[in-house]
């Protein structure tokens, strides 16, 4: 999208588009491998762009910078997103601020963490 205006929810579904709550629900089968809890739950996704062309623009980050899976996680994100209807291009972007940590995670990220033996 070349300019920053948001385009109205009405006119993505007009399009057929989905919606930024089914791009994170599609998300959620994205694990990173060492850790055992999908990228949504934690806290990993900072935004979700739709534009009715069909380009969703992820925009995320890692737990740590120089993470040895992100070409595995990028292309499971892409994959899972782009298996929604009416989606053509799928972008992942990698960002590192704001830096990532424990706050950012869900409440249900933070409870299978803890079920894992990590103390949060």
């Amino acid at each position: 999208m070349d300019d920053l205006t948001p385009i109205p929810a009405s006119e993505l579904a007009a399009a057929g588009m989905p919606t930024e709550e089914q791009v994170m629900e599609a998300l959620k089968v994205v694990k990173d491998p060492e850790i055992p809890v999908n990228v949504v739950d934690l806290g990993l996704i900072y935004g979700v762009d739709i534009n009715p062309d069909g380009i969703i623009d992820i925009t995320m980050t890692l737990t740590s910078v120089g993470c040895p899976v992100q070409d595995l996680i990028r292309a499971d994100a892409e994959m899972a997103v782009s298996r929604l209807d009416n989606v053509n291009q799928v972008n992942v972007e990698f960002v590192w601020t704001p830096a990532w940590g424990p706050d950012k995670m869900t409440e249900d990220g933070k409870r299978q963490m803890r079920m894992f033996g990590f103390n949060l």
